[in-house]
């Protein structure tokens, strides 16, 4: 994980923060995992915890198969999400806070995060958020550029779930046909597309990489012709003795 001056510090604890584990102040009450992150103290805290951080920005943090997501909706109101890989869970998108480790290392052709290399579909750039920060400070002057002024970030108003996704909840990438409650495709990943001027660069010179560097293979009717004139040869068989 790289560390900046330039990285504000509710973004560093978001990106180092352990969720879920329980809360200390609340050890003997039920549902007290620390499932919610205070942009305005750092610290992420409970259910509970909740009284005296009433009128703070509020990020809750869900979990799947033991990895940390965020809405896209709460994301893309602190920063330029573009080009993040976002999946469609409990009728809303969502996206990785961190990398996830990967069972074993395989490149081939095809579409890769530009800082871990996990595959990912097209057009993204990015599995996680913070792959797509880590990008930024190795190429990028800061992230200014890709940080929003937010100064409202209430909880859902449907009310404060444990933030665990079922196991009847499975994730899809969200460029998927397959939606839920009239979800749209990539379109809606494009948030304030104003700011994203950088990012288009990052996709020209990504995408420059991917053309050179993929194989070419020969059209589908070479293949089958040559097949098929096979095919039609005498077949050589063994000499008997």
């Amino acid at each position: 994980m790289l560390f900046s001056s330039h990285q504000p510090r509710w973004l560093q604890v978001l990106l180092t923060e352990k969720f879920f584990n329980a809360c200390i102040i609340h050890e003997d009450a039920k549902k007290n995992e620390k499932n919610i992150y205070c942009l305005d103290c750092c610290i992420s805290i409970c259910p509970h915890c909740l009284s005296p951080h009433s009128s703070h920005r509020l990020l809750q943090i869900r979990r799947y198969v033991y990895h940390d997501v965020i809405r896209l909706d709460d994301a893309t109101k602190l920063m330029d999400c573009s080009f993040v890989q976002s999946y469609i869970t409990n009728s809303a998108k969502v996206i990785f806070i961190n990398q996830r480790p990967q069972t074993r290392q395989f490149r081939g052709s095809g579409n890769f995060c530009s800082t871990c290399d996990r595959s990912l579909q097209d057009p993204y750039l990015f599995c996680s958020l913070s792959c797509k920060i880590n990008y930024l400070l190795r190429t990028e002057d800061g992230l200014s550029k890709f940080l929003f002024e937010c100064n409202f970030l209430p909880l859902p108003e449907a009310g404060l779930d444990d933030g665990l996704v079922t196991p009847d909840s499975v994730l899809e990438p969200s460029g998927s046909t397959k939606t839920s409650s009239g979800s749209g495709g990539y379109g809606e990943v494009w948030c304030r597309a104003v700011a994203c001027t950088a990012t288009t660069e990052i996709v020209k010179k990504k995408r420059s990489s991917l053309t050179v560097c993929r194989p070419t293979c020969p059209p589908a009717s070479e293949v089958s012709g040559s097949l098929i004139n096979r095919r039609k040869k005498t077949p050589h068989r063994a000499p008997l003795y």
